[in-house]
C-alpha cells in the first residue's frame, strides 16, 4: 500500500545521510517541488497495487519494488539522490509539512478510485441493459403477441450469459417447453449456420425456477444470439399456455488473454 511505499522511501532516504545531518543547517537547494512529489507518491501507490496483480508481477518479475520506485522518480526526471535528498529534509526537518504532502497524495488516490467506481457502475448499468426484449412475459397473452423471439448483437469476445425465471404450471398444454438459442453470422442470420446453444427443458410445477444460457463467444467476429425464451414442439394453434416469465437479464464479462 502506499504508506508501505512511503516509509520505504523514507527509509532509504535516511539511510543515503547520518545522524549529523540534523545539526548541519538545512539544504533546501534542489529539492523536488511540493506538487512533482505528490505526483511521485500518486504513481509509486499505483505501482505498488499493480505488482500485487499475478499477471503484472510475472511480467515484471526481474524488478524488484524499489527500483520500479526509482524508475517512477527517473520518469518523473529526478534522481534518486534528489529524491533521497527530498524525503530526508521533509523528514527531519518539516514531517508535519511531509504529512500534508502525503494527504495530498491520499485525496488525489480517493479521487482516482471514485471516478473508477462510477466508471464501474455506469459499465455496469450498461450491461444490464443488454437485454433488448420485455422484461416480463406472461402466458396467455391479453394483447396477442407472445412471441419470446430474441436477437441480440455480440460484438465483444467474451463470456455472455443469459439468465432468467420461469414458471410454467400444470395445465399448461405445451410439449417438451423450453428455451432454445442459437449463434449465427450477419449475413446468414435465416439460411446459414447455427451453432445452438444447449437446450433447457422447463419445469411443469407451477414454481418458479432460474435457468442459465452461458453463451462463450471466443473469436473476434460479429455474431447474433437468437431464439426464444418460449418454445414447444406442439403447434401454437388452439394451444392453452400457461406460463411466466420474468427477471431477465443479459450480461457480458471480459475473458483475460
Amino acid at each position: 500500500m502506499i504508506r508501505f511505499a512511503f516509509l520505504i522511501l523514507i527509509l532509504f532516504s535516511l539511510l543515503a545521510g547520518s545522524c549529523s545531518d540534523r545539526k548541519n543547517k538545512p539544504d533546501k537547494r534542489n529539492l523536488i517541488p511540493e506538487k512533482e512529489l505528490v505526483s511521485i507518491l500518486v504513481d509509486i501507490h499505483i505501482a505498488n497495487g499493480l505488482f500485487t496483480l499475478q499477471k503484472i508481477n510475472f511480467w515484471y518479475s526481474s524488478l524488484d519494488s524499489i527500483t520500479s520506485y526509482y524508475q517512477i522518480i527517473e520518469k518523473h526526471g529526478y534522481t534518486k539522490e534528489i529524491m533521497d535528498k527530498t524525503m530526508k529534509y521533509y523528514f527531519l526537518n518539516n514531517p508535519r509539512r511531509l504529512n500534508k504532502i502525503y494527504d495530498q497524495a491520499l485525496v488525489i488516490l480517493s479521487e482516482m478510485e471514485s471516478r473508477v467506481e462510477k466508471e464501474s457502475i455506469i459499465e455496469q448499468g450498461r450491461i444490464s441493459k443488454l437485454w433488448p426484449g420485455r422484461d416480463f412475459y406472461s402466458f396467455p397473452n391479453t394483447t396477442g403477441n407472445d412471441s419470446t423471439l430474441f436477437d441480440i448483437t455480440l460484438i465483444r469476445t467474451g463470456i455472455y450469459t443469459l439468465s432468467f425465471s420461469a414458471t410454467l404450471y400444470p395445465d399448461d398444454q405445451s410439449v417438451n417447453p423450453r428455451v432454445i438459442a442459437y449463434l449465427s453470422h450477419p449475413d446468414s442470420i435465416e439460411t446459414g449456420r447455427r451453432r445452438y446453444i444447449k437446450t433447457i427443458v422447463y419445469i411443469k410445477d407451477g414454481q418458479p425456477h432460474t435457468y442459465i444460457l452461458t453463451v462463450p463467444v471466443p473469436e473476434k467476429t460479429i455474431l447474433h444470439l437468437r431464439g426464444w425464451l418460449y418454445n414447444f414442439d406442439n403447434l401454437p394453434y388452439g394451444l392453452e399456455k400457461h406460463a411466466k416469465i420474468e427477471n431477465i437479464s443479459f450480461t457480458y464479462r471480459s475473458v483475460a488473454v
